[in-house]
């Protein structure tokens, strides 16, 4: 995975959740916690996350404020963190890349089973709930920065 160590693997896959960041159009930043899934293949690693029927603002998810910045300015990033109380476990991971929509399909494409896959696989909550109905954000990532405080988690 872009050339990530081990401790920065396992932290990609324990994190429960990711801060997703956009820009909106008067350039302010515009942070929001995601669950995601990484699928992982020669082409390199790309971030999943669905437009489920958590309740929103809006009755369409397409309308929320992430996806208008992604379809305007469709660079965004993904922050993974471990926090501690010790500060000696302190790390962090920041994925950057290029954001798009992956719209449903009837019936659904081998992207959507992939990605919906690897989400329920993460989330027991997804089980039962028909996300293949939703659209998902795809962030193909292009760069890895990360950060920990353990010598074997390593700087990148």
């Amino acid at each position: 995975m872009l050339g990530l160590n081990p401790a920065q693997r396992e932290l990609l896959r324990a994190a429960r959740r990711g801060v997703l960041a956009t820009l909106a159009r008067d350039g302010r930043p515009r942070p929001v916690p995601i669950a995601y899934a990484i699928a992982e293949s020669d082409a390199g690693l790309t971030l999943y996350s669905v437009l489920d029927d958590k309740p929103k603002s809006v009755a369409d998810p397409r309308d929320l404020a992430r996806v208008r910045d992604i379809v305007d300015r469709p660079r965004a990033s993904v922050l993974v963190d471990h926090w501690s109380e010790d500060w000696s476990e302190l790390a962090w991971l920041r994925l950057q890349g290029q954001a798009s929509l992956v719209e449903p399909t009837e019936p659904p494409s081998a992207e959507q089973v992939m990605a919906v896959g690897l989400l329920r696989e993460r989330y027991p909550q997804y089980a039962g709930r028909r996300l293949e109905e939703w659209p998902l954000l795809r962030i193909v990532v292009e760069r890895v920065v990360g950060w920990s405080a353990s010598p074997s988690g390593g700087h990148q």
